[in-house]
C-alpha cells in the first residue's frame, strides 16, 4: 500500500507563493487599521480614529487577504494526480 503512494507534498511552490502573498495582504490590512491613538488620555480625535481608511478600506483589504489565503490553500497543484 505504501509503495503506490506518491512522496509528494500537498502544496507546490505556487501554493506557497500565493499563501505568502495572502498573508502579506492581511498584514497590510492590519497596518492600515492601526494608529489614530493619542498619547494624552484626555484627548479624543474622532476624525482620525473613525477615518474611512480604518473603518472601510482596512477591513476590506483584510477580507480580500483571507480570501486569497483560502484560495492558496484550496488550489490543487497541476501535477497532482
Amino acid at each position: 500500500m505504501a509503495a503506490d503512494m506518491k512522496d509528494e507534498l500537498a502544496f507546490d511552490a505556487t501554493n506557497y507563493k500565493l499563501l505568502l502573498i495572502g498573508i502579506g495582504i492581511v498584514i497590510l490590512g492590519f497596518v492600515l487599521m492601526s494608529g489614530g491613538g493619542s498619547g494624552d488620555p484626555e484627548v479624543f480625535n474622532a476624525k482620525e480614529l473613525f477615518s474611512a481608511r480604518r473603518i472601510t478600506v482596512a477591513p476590506i483589504v483584510c477580507l480580500l487577504g483571507y480570501v486569497f489565503v483560502v484560495y492558496a490553500i484550496m488550489r490543487k497543484p497541476r501535477n497532482a494526480g
